[in-house]
């Protein structure tokens, strides 16, 4: 194992001297299998694509909103504004609606798929950093190791996940992404991304993205790696960061060549 991948590991959690048994964790330094342009002024808090088609949303008040992305060329094709005072955070499709989260105002908002009407609201407690889901549920992240199920119906609390690694918390999860049966997640203020499995919260995996950081990002507080786009058509998987100005198409650590 690199320097750096033993480096983020120990970032992520302190293992206690007997940690309970736990099933092996395997670790991966991202490879690249392609690079494409990304808008560089993004401030990116979710990436997702639905039926092949790249979506993003974006944070800081006054230039949060969604958008939908051309995947090879980075050209933004639809767009609408989240105004202030709201910090837009993660985003995802279930069926024809787009749900995403703002930061500090515990209000999420209900987007047409198609049009990006808002056509409606919805309220959580506690902050709103990344949104997924499983096929029925949203999953949200809120900065802390605990991930809660929301029903999409009435959003009424369906649940948590408590996030561990080696028995230990893992927290300050962000992004969230669903990913063949796996809950993945970028871990805020590094470049690791955790591979976790839904059923009982345990870090299967890890994915340093370390080499992937632009040139001259690497130590901005604000640049780092956030936003993971999973193709369940085809299975592959995307990267980048906030402000970053490429999206990688990365191999799938379980995937052979």
């Amino acid at each position: 194992m690199s320097l750096r991948l033993l480096l983020a590991v120990a970032a992520l959690t302190v293992l206690p001297a007997q940690a309970p048994a736990q099933t092996p964790v395997s670790r991966n330094i991202a490879e690249i299998v392609a690079s494409h342009p990304h808008d560089a002024d993004a401030f990116t808090q979710g990436l997702f694509i639905h039926d092949g088609e790249l979506f993003e949303s974006t944070g800081q008040v006054g230039a949060s909103g969604l958008r939908r992305v051309e995947l090879e060329t980075g050209s933004v094709v639809q767009q609408v504004p989240v105004e202030p005072p709201y910090f837009g955070e993660g985003s995802v499709q279930l069926g024809d609606r787009i749900y995403m989260l703002s930061w500090l105002s515990q209000t999420g908002f209900v987007f047409d798929a198609e049009s990006f009407e808002r056509i409606g609201t919805f309220s959580y407690e506690g902050e709103g950093w990344g949104l997924t889901h499983d096929g029925t549920h949203l999953i949200v992240s809120d900065g802390t190791a605990r991930l809660r199920r929301i029903d999409p119906s009435d959003f009424s609390p369906a649940g948590t996940i408590d996030v561990t690694l080696g028995g230990r918390p893992v927290r300050r999860l962000n992004e969230l992404e669903w990913v063949d049966g796996e809950i993945w997640a970028n871990v805020w203020q590094s470049a690791m991304v955790v591979r976790i499995d839904p059923e009982t919260g345990e870090v299967t995996g890890l994915l340093d993205l370390s080499v992937l950081v632009p040139e001259g990002l690497a130590r901005s507080r604000d640049a780092v790696a956030n936003g993971i786009a999973w193709n369940r058509e085809t299975g592959q998987v995307f990267v980048t960061g906030k402000l970053w100005p490429v999206l990688y198409e990365i191999r799938h650590p379980d995937r052979a060549e």
